[in-house]
């Protein structure tokens, strides 16, 4: 089981100086058609019809990654990441919710992903509160050498999946993970109920307010170049 190590946050990464990731950064390519937007940048990132998409790469010992957009939900990486131990990047796209558990009416998002067969990552939703002390990661699927950080608090049936929970801190906030029990490429999550569950339930949070809604492949290796790609999502809030 890989060790999850707290990924930097977006709105750090993105003010932070690029760090050099060595030769290897910028050999992995764009897709061959035109995308409206591409960067193979550490933390190239751009906005695109409400959603804000980050290369993000922050792990140490990272490879090459290119991620390119024909919109905010229509985006993906190659990334070539050598075949070795601890989290590379997470490319991802990201919408603001900033509204408090009890405010929110609904909160739910639709996913729609093609993943390679090999290589060592995850699919998942991390969400966070407004200030960074707690993070909720939704693990849509799985491959490889990677696991959650924290222990198992057991299983539930929540939010129209099937999970395992884990709880875990990284020294810097805690971490709460919903891993689902099987695969899954495409449907919808109902975020809502779990992050009151959280709350009204376990308690292992307040009334805290939603703030960054993230959704992107945490990828540890992907040797020789693998293909990621999100056809389609969807964020609805009210």
């Amino acid at each position: 089981m890989a060790t999850h190590t707290r990924k930097q946050r977006i709105t750090m990464a993105v003010l932070a100086p690029a760090m050099a990731l060595g030769a290897t950064v910028g050999l992995a390519s764009a897709p061959a058609s035109a995308a409206v937007w591409s960067s193979c940048a550490q933390y190239g990132n751009t906005t695109l019809n409400g959603y804000t998409l980050y290369n993000n790469i922050w792990g140490s010992g990272a490879g090459a990654q290119c991620i390119w957009a024909n919109s905010g939900t229509n985006w993906g990486v190659n990334a070539n990441h050598p075949n070795t131990g601890g989290i590379k990047s997470y490319p991802n796209a990201k919408k603001v919710i900033n509204k408090s558990i009890t405010s929110l009416g609904s909160l739910s998002s639709s996913y729609n992903v093609s993943v390679p067969s090999s290589g060592a990552y995850n699919t998942s939703y991390d969400i966070w509160d407004t200030g960074y002390k707690y993070e909720i990661m939704l693990w849509m699927n799985k491959t490889g050498a990677v696991g959650p950080l924290g222990t198992s608090q057991g299983s539930l049936t929540l939010g129209g999946h099937s999970w395992t929970v884990y709880k875990g801190n990284n020294g810097s906030n805690d971490v709460f993970s919903f891993v689902r029990t099987s695969n899954s490429s495409s449907g919808t999550v109902n975020v809502l109920p779990i992050l009151k569950w959280i709350k009204d339930t376990k308690g292992w949070f307040g009334n805290v307010t939603i703030g960054d809604f993230q959704f992107g492949f945490e990828i540890t290796s992907s040797s020789g170049g693998l293909d990621f790609a999100v056809n389609s999502e969807s964020v609805s809030s009210s």
